[in-house]
């Protein structure tokens, strides 16, 4: 029994999404990854300090979800952050059965003694398109969230 391919003609890899985010993600981290060596943290660590730093506590849930990482990552993450004391868990304020993550004073100082190069980074970033591209960019984005691809799907 012979099996139809319904492959399509994929783009050529300059125009394929996948390929475009990994080479986007890069150019935009070399100049954190660089500010990074300096602080002896990793860019996952940066990631989670940052949501952090603009929120008073989550839970890991939603830290995880807010610093796109998986469950099992962030939790090795938080373990280590805790032994540098750069964060440290709480109990909810509203539900004492829950537990929350919060930003600590030496957490807020790895923050703020990097604001200023963080800072240089985003506005050298946003410069680079223009601030109306780069409101659309994050916007596009932002609606890639909502993907989800199901195999099962028939086709159109």
């Amino acid at each position: 029994m012979s099996r139809r391919s319904t492959t399509g003609t994929l783009p050529p890899t300059q125009r394929s999404l996948p390929i475009a985010l990994i080479r986007a993600r890069e150019k935009v981290m070399a100049p954190i990854r660089d500010m990074l060596s300096e602080t002896g943290i990793t860019e996952q660590q940066w990631r989670v300090l940052r949501v952090l730093s603009g929120h008073p506590a989550l839970d890991a849930t939603d830290l995880a979800e807010r610093a796109g990482l998986h469950q099992p990552s962030l939790t090795r993450i938080l373990k280590t952050l805790s032994e540098r004391d750069f964060i440290h868990r709480d109990t909810d304020a509203n539900d004492r059965r829950r537990q929350v993550v919060v930003l600590s004073d030496a957490g807020r100082k790895v923050i703020d003694d990097n604001l200023d190069q963080a800072t240089r980074v985003a506005e050298a970033i946003q410069a680079s398109l223009g601030r109306e591209r780069f409101e659309t960019l994050l916007d596009l984005l932002a609606a890639l969230d909502d993907f989800s691809f199901d195999p099962a799907a028939p086709e159109d």
